[in-house]
């Protein structure tokens, strides 16, 4: 699906709104820094494998330039820097913000493991303050992070900011899918289900009914899409993932 123009554009609001207030992003890596030992593992075993799918599709949304220039928010353990270098993408250089120092150590072990110091860098940052300036990048990517900010709005401007004329944004994010009886039995599973097993594993049970709170109560789909286009992005795309449980955005800086 396409959003291209601004006359498209509504206030978004929440889809299912199950809980009547979102959770708070107030300090939110403090939690990370809680659950960062398990958090690879994690998000292979509740996700049954599709997360690594899911960023080989974030992925193909890169354009097929040379020598890019890569900004990873919310850059976690690195997981999508890494997965990029994988694939053989003609990276120049990439480098992750995050501001959970505990899942940013186990990235740089992971980036050392693999002898890419010299490609890939993993810093202190804030999504809703990227230290870098005006025009800096090719492409920023963003995994499960975007709804995790404070002020969605705030974010998308400064992502805006950093990227080059021509450059793009590419977001991956869990949704809600569209047919009924899958959102039902995935609602299920994520309220009942995952919170009990990421708790146990990870030993915070707050975190994973953090997660399907959050994603209840962002925007996803055509909402999320023209919230993109009200902050100036441009060629505004949607792919869902998994029947709809995940979705690929990917919008433009044309000037």
């Amino acid at each position: 699906m396409l959003y291209s123009t601004k006359e498209e554009i509504e206030t978004p609001k929440g889809i299912l709104n199950a809980y009547k207030k979102p959770p708070s992003r107030k300090e939110v890596w403090v939690m990370f820094d809680r659950i960062a030992h398990r958090y690879d593992l994690l998000n292979r075993l509740l996700s049954f494998g599709q997360d690594v799918v899911w960023r080989n599709k974030l992925a193909g949304h890169l354009k097929d330039n040379p020598d890019q220039k890569i900004l990873d928010l919310a850059t976690g353990t690195a997981d999508v820097l890494l997965s990029l270098q994988k694939k053989g993408l003609l990276i120049k250089e990439g480098v992750g913000i995050d501001l959970s120092e505990k899942m940013l150590e186990i990235g740089r072990r992971k980036i050392t493991e693999r002898n890419l110091q010299h490609v890939l860098t993993l810093l202190p940052g804030n999504v809703s303050d990227i230290p870098f300036p005006k025009n800096s990048f090719d492409v920023v990517t963003i995994a499960f992070g975007i709804r995790n900010v404070d002020n969605t709005n705030k974010a998308l401007r400064d992502i805006y900011r950093v990227l080059k004329i021509g450059g793009r944004l590419i977001i991956l994010e869990f949704s809600l899918p569209e047919n009924r009886f899958i959102r039902n039995c995935y609602l299920f599973y994520f309220r009942k289900i995952l919170p009990k097993i990421g708790g146990i594993i990870s030993g915070d049970s707050y975190a994973y009914h953090y997660l399907n709170e959050t994603v209840e109560t962002f925007p996803y789909g055509e909402q999320f899409g023209k919230l993109l286009v009200s902050n100036g992005f441009q060629n505004v795309k949607r792919q869902p993932l998994t029947f709809g449980v995940a979705s690929v955005y990917r919008g433009d800086k044309i000037y």
